[in-house]
């Protein structure tokens, strides 16, 4: 048996194989929750139902705040109509012409367009979610 221990001791000690564990780049790699999310809402779960509602409640909000912006600015003419006549100024009839015509359009426009750009950056940040951005 020491010729058999000898023996063994003479031998180099074998290493292990080695191996090398490849993957997709990192850049490939998509965010752990992409595809929950986005399976999540095309399955109709809960958690899918609540991002969905989430982005009808931010949407709504903005959709809110703009109707109350016009009803508030808009609701007022009137009011401004018969300021006019309260100074005895007479007639207001230019008055009128140039706040329906010169003011009232374009806050009706700049209110239009606040909303848009609200609802976009909404559905962006919504996108983002989904994807994991």
């Amino acid at each position: 048996m020491p010729a058999e221990h000898h023996a063994a001791e003479q031998q180099p000690a074998r290493r292990p194989r080695r191996e090398t564990v490849t993957g997709a780049p990192r850049s490939a790699r998509r965010p752990p929750g992409h595809a929950h999310a986005r399976s999540e809402i095309s399955e109709q779960t809960t958690l899918g139902h609540t991002y969905v509602r989430s982005l009808m409640r931010s949407q709504l909000r903005a959709a809110l705040h703009a109707l109350a912006t016009l009803a508030l600015l808009v609701g007022s003419l009137p009011l401004l109509f018969t300021l006019p006549a309260a100074l005895g100024h007479g007639t207001a009839q230019p008055f009128v012409w140039a706040a329906l015509g010169g003011g009232a359009y374009p806050v009706v426009w700049l209110v239009a367009r606040w909303y848009v750009r609200r609802a976009e950056r909404n559905e962006r940040d919504f996108t983002g979610l989904v994807e994991g951005r």
